[in-house]
């Protein structure tokens, strides 16, 4: 068994549907969930002395253009015209959901590339059923072919919606601590969190190679990695990829407005359909498209 502290990578190889995600091995204990309207995002006080990635502040203005798409931009999109990869799939499961509110579990790790992709669209689609606070610009690690790609971090952010719970758990960072001469294991990166017992089950259950990124909308489906290629990030900045979300022609946008579309169906059916600004006629349709887990 692969040393869930390596990453596992084949240099060379770009991605297809069946490469679009990285191995994490076991984890246990860890994100504290804060009771309120406000759900504090992967705050672990002395949990290894680590805080966090090499990044900065979101700048307000660039959080807003990225969480403000205009619906009808959004639906031109639709499905992402080819570019998504991967989306939600139906599961079963006793309902997941903290302080009264159904819950967005989502696993991650900072250096992932896979999951710097789904971070953009699960971005987009969140703020149409609430607010960031505290969210971070990063870059993934620099692998082959996804250098240093422009991304977030949800490490100690917060999320306030009236509709559900976001609860993020990013399980390493970016920082690099160690390297390997050998060249498919590139490396191995400080711990941010690790798992609650309750949310390694949850992994553990729909998830089973224990793999990033994954989300679980409220045990109603999951997303198992990434919803599209990371390529379409590459060498682009922040400011880059949020004027692509106003392009519904760019590889850009269509991938994560695509993807994030489809979040927002998967949220959709655990709301009620509220708020219709987000549950959309449109948006509706694309629950259709929504497969088996496993099919």
């Amino acid at each position: 068994m692969p040393d869930p502290d390596v990453i596992e990578f084949s240099p060379g190889k770009p991605a297809g549907p069946a490469r679009k995600r990285l191995l994490i091995g076991g984890a246990a204990a860890g994100v504290i969930i804060i009771a309120a309207a406000v759900v504090l995002v992967g705050i672990k006080p002395g949990q290894n002395g680590s805080a966090g990635g090499q990044g900065n502040p979101a700048p307000a203005g660039l959080v807003a253009q990225v969480t403000s798409v205009p619906a009808g931009l959004a639906e031109a999109v639709g499905d992402g015209h080819g570019q998504v990869t991967g989306r939600p799939a139906v599961v079963t499961g006793s309902p997941l959901d903290a302080n009264g509110k159904p819950e967005v579990l989502f696993v991650g790790s900072e250096y992932c590339p896979y999951c710097a992709a789904e971070r953009w669209a699960l971005v987009v689609a969140l703020g149409r059923f609430g607010t960031f606070t505290g969210l971070r610009t990063i870059r993934s690690g620099n692998y082959q072919p996804y250098p240093d790609l422009a991304t977030w971090t949800f490490y100690g952010s917060a999320y306030a919606s009236r509709y559900l719970t976001f609860v993020a758990v990013e399980t390493r960072s970016n920082v690099l601590v160690s390297r390997t001469a050998n060249p498919q294991n590139r490396g191995s990166y400080t711990t941010l969190q690790k798992l609650t017992g309750a949310e390694q089950a949850v992994l553990n259950r729909y998830d089973k190679p224990a793999s990033v990124p994954f989300v679980d909308f409220g045990n109603r489906s999951v997303m198992v990695g990434a919803s599209f290629d990371p390529l379409v990030l590459r060498q682009q900045t922040w400011s880059q990829i949020a004027a692509a979300l106003r392009d519904p022609a760019s590889p850009a946008g269509q991938a994560i407005l695509g993807a994030a579309n489809y979040i927002t169906a998967a949220i959709c059916q655990l709301t009620g359909d509220q708020p219709a600004r987000a549950c959309t006629p449109a948006i509706r349709v694309l629950l259709g498209k929504l497969t088996l887990l496993g099919n």
